[in-house]
């Protein structure tokens, strides 16, 4: 919808609120469901803010599919220090009677908590490495069904496998020609997000491949880093990270992911959130997870300390760490999301 519309959606759900607490995030939600109560969609896909039993968004009755992806550690305070507890949060989206998509699960405990709230359920379940799987070769994705073989674009940071099982389970037909089309034409602003010009990207060390990534736990500091490995194998360049954590997030577990293939870590404070982690004390953390790194006090600064210190190849360089981070770094380049 246009701003106009979407300001006035805003004001109008606030005063219906009546001055009552409430969180940003939840008062998106209720816009979110008034703008589509008026301006219907052919299908709304609702992602779960935190866990998803006692998400704002968790209020359908009948979802045509709930998807639940990799669940690792995160958000710890809240859902719980295991990850068998995390995923019982997350079953919360699992309604009586609707189909359920699990995607790859790295526990067995987490993908068993998952099934049997579906068996419970009465749900139909389709299962990764179970009803549906996705392979890399020569270098395409393979997605597999009990409808056959589909060969399909890969893409940095997206998962078809589950999403076509999702498309499929919801009641959709998807012909092989739509999903080549979708999975060649997808945009996730802020996931593997190439950054080839712009403001910030110019301040760069000339010739640098640099990248943008919100993922901020230790499951996508791993997922990140498998991708960049990969970028390693085809087209070696020196890689460096500048990382921005809020303290709800495993910062420690998260650079962990990254040891071996990071040469240095620059930590700048995240503006976007008063849960920004302090640079400094973000530094520690890298530090602590093995990583060389020091704070500096912007991305703008680490990038022209970068170029004015490394006299080596053009390097690689990943932005990541926090979604806050994400959206103020496209914001400064002159490149936010359309």
């Amino acid at each position: 919808v246009e701003d106009k519309v979407f300001a006035e959606a805003i004001a109008r759900v606030a005063k219906a609120n009546g001055g009552q607490k409430i969180t940003v995030f939840e008062i998106l939600t209720a816009v979110t469901f008034l703008l589509f109560s008026e301006h219907p969609a052919d299908a709304v896909i609702l992602e779960v803010g935190l866990g998803g039993r006692f998400d704002a968004t968790n209020v359908i009755a009948e979802p045509a599919v709930s998807v639940i992806m990799p669940v690792s550690l995160d958000h710890e305070a809240y859902l719980g220090d295991r990850v068998e507890l995390i995923a019982a949060e997350k079953a919360g989206i699992i309604k009586r009677g609707c189909p359920v998509v699990i995607g790859a699960q790295e526990s067995e405990t987490a993908q068993q908590v998952l099934i049997e709230t579906a068996e419970r359920l009465d749900c139909p379940a389709f299962v990764y490495g179970q009803d549906f799987l996705a392979y890399e070769e020569n270098g395409r994705m393979v997605y597999q069904d009990e409808d056959g073989l589909m060969d399909l674009p890969p893409h940095w940071r997206i998962d078809g496998a589950p999403a076509g099982a999702a498309v499929k389970a919801a009641g959709f037909e998807i012909s092989h020609r739509a999903a080549e089309k979708a999975m060649a034409n997808v945009a996730w602003p802020g996931r593997m997000q190439k950054l080839p010009h712009g403001r910030l990207s110019e301040l760069a060390p000339k010739g640098a491949d640099i990248w943008l990534d919100g993922g901020h736990n230790p499951g996508a500091g791993v997922v990140v880093a498998e991708a960049l490995a990969e970028q390693e194998e085809k087209n070696p360049r020196p890689l460096f990270l500048i990382s921005g954590m809020i303290n709800t997030k495993d910062q420690s577990g998260y650079f962990r992911a990254f040891k071996g293939l990071v040469r240095h870590v620059y930590t700048v404070p995240v503006s976007l959130s008063d849960a920004g982690v302090p640079n400094d004390e973000l530094a520690t953390r890298a530090i602590e997870a093995g990583l060389s790194a020091e704070p500096v006090s912007s991305v703008a600064n680490a990038l022209m300390l970068l170029r004015d210190t490394w006299d080596g190849p053009p390097p690689r360089i990943l932005i990541g760490g926090s979604l806050y981070l994400a959206g103020a770094v496209l914001a400064e380049n002159g490149t936010p999301p359309v």
